[in-house]
């Protein structure tokens, strides 16, 4: 952070005055510390959430079209089926020396010219809209810090220090809430999940439609895990939810025509010799694992082709096969954990997170490491967008403290009677709201993958 704190002789007035000032920047230092380094934050669309609507709202979606042959089928209209001769490509140009009987009088080379209603007898494609209303709902999360007394805040040894150190925690536990929330949120509301899967024959498990379920749900079937050495098993497993192999750039291939056929093209975060460039959010072990497949390690190689200004400021130098890879060192990953099935015990999956707090302390959770299932994802800017609410600052004669949800911190020092009757102590307090607004989930994955494994997947 930069800047110095000069208390000198400052009292407790002039503490609590710089806390308070210095809660103000956090929000600035917030964007500042976290613009670039995440992904998940940088690249979810960002919305203001409207006023006086409610808590839950519903957005309206309107989903791909094509010209069907008739009102309400199935049937696409093409070829044939839509295009027609405009005259009698027998006779002449003029009117009056064609043999044409298609309409009500003889001698026109338009059917219906000489009716009542004007233009020929086409052949007409029909557009059915296709659309659905999506439901969501604004939620929010508090963050406080621990009581400070400015008292001995006055005579502690380096403080200037120490205040720093505040805010440069307050800041990075802002960044983690955001991340989290973000990369929570596109796991529930993105359209498809793929499970890695091995085998002759054995394509790649994909399923469509799960918007609103996380992959954990799908993945959690207890009874398909094969745990005869303690371990997660790639073998053995019924449920096709449940990765067994690596990935693969055949899968990712198979997922890349998938998008360009769905449209997701339109609004790619690049585009190279014609062709969308699309984003993969995943690991530095998943892109390594792509980058040198075999037969696929001379695609490795340094082009000249121009990153888009969205991605660049994340370090990305250049694509590969059709994707940019959006490094997350804190993807999801997930160990198998025994629990109590009324008949026994069995095993099941369950998210292990990268750190551990013990009496306050974080430390890195060697479990992530060995964590045998990892998620990864192809991003999206049009999946969902992320709605939060304006500070509001009253009306109508009314006013109160406005409330930035972004989770900017504000330094509290509320006086009471019994805890704080000299309006020494005081805390930060963030809060923090947001909505999630659907768009194309469709245009999302979730791709579950056996890392452990040597055996990369087949495609879809």
């Amino acid at each position: 952070m930069a800047g110095t704190f000069d208390l000198g002789t400052a009292g407790t007035q002039d503490i609590n005055t710089i806390l308070a000032s210095e809660a103000n920047r956090i929000g600035s230092d917030v964007h500042k510390n976290t613009l670039h380094t995440s992904p998940w934050i940088d690249l979810i669309k960002k919305e203001t959430f409207p006023d006086q609507m409610g808590y839950n709202l519903t957005t309206l979606v309107y989903n791909n079209a094509l010209p069907t042959t008739g009102a309400g089928n199935d049937v696409l209209s093409q070829g044939s089926n839509l295009w027609i001769d405009a005259g009698d490509n027998a006779s002449g140009n003029s009117f009056g020396t064609n043999t044409n009987t298609a309409g009500p009088s003889t001698g026109q080379n338009l059917a219906d010219a000489s009716a009542s209603t004007k233009g020929p007898q086409d052949n007409k494609g029909h557009i059915n809209f296709a659309k659905e209303l999506k439901r969501y709902n604004l939620v929010r999360a508090v963050i406080e810090s621990p009581k400070i007394d400015v008292q001995d805040l006055r005579f502690a040894a380096h403080r200037t220090e120490q205040l720093r150190a505040v805010m440069d925690v307050l800041t990075e536990s802002s960044r983690y809430v955001w991340e989290e929330r973000y990369r929570d949120e596109f796991d529930k509301l993105c359209d498809n999940y793929v499970a890695c899967r091995e085998g002759a024959g054995d394509a790649s498990r994909l399923t469509t439609g799960r918007e609103g379920q996380t992959s954990l749900a799908l993945m959690d079937d207890s009874e398909a895990v094969d745990t005869t050495d303690g371990t997660y098993t790639a073998g053995g497993q019924t449920d096709t939810d449940l990765p067994e192999a690596n990935i693969s750039n055949a899968l990712m291939d198979d997922i890349y025509f998938k998008l360009v056929r769905a449209g997701a093209g339109t609004k790619a975060y690049g585009r190279e010799n014609g062709r969308p460039v699309f984003g993969l959010v995943c690991s530095s072990e998943v892109s390594r694992q792509l980058q040198i497949e075999d037969s696929i390690r001379d695609d490795v190689r340094y082009n000249n082709a121009r990153v888009s200004d969205l991605i660049a400021p994340l370090g990305v130098e250049k694509s590969f096969r059709g994707y940019y890879h959006l490094i997350d060192d804190l993807a999801p990953r997930f160990e198998l954990t025994s629990v109590a099935d009324g008949t026994g015990s069995s095993d099941t999956l369950k998210r292990v997170y990268p750190y551990t707090i013990s009496s306050g302390v974080v430390t890195p959770n060697p479990k992530y490491d060995s964590a045998p299932v990892e998620l990864a994802y192809v991003i999206h800017e049009d999946v969902f967008a992320s709605q939060i609410p304006a500070p509001l600052t009253g009306g109508n004669g009314l006013s109160f403290n406005p409330v930035n949800y972004k989770g900017d911190f504000k330094w509290l020092n509320i006086p009471d009677a019994v805890t704080n009757p000299d309006g020494t102590i005081g805390f930060f307090r963030g809060v923090m709201a947001s909505a999630s607004k659907p768009i194309k989930p469709k245009f999302g994955y979730a791709i579950a993958i056996q890392r452990n494994s040597t055996t990369a997947c087949n495609g879809l």
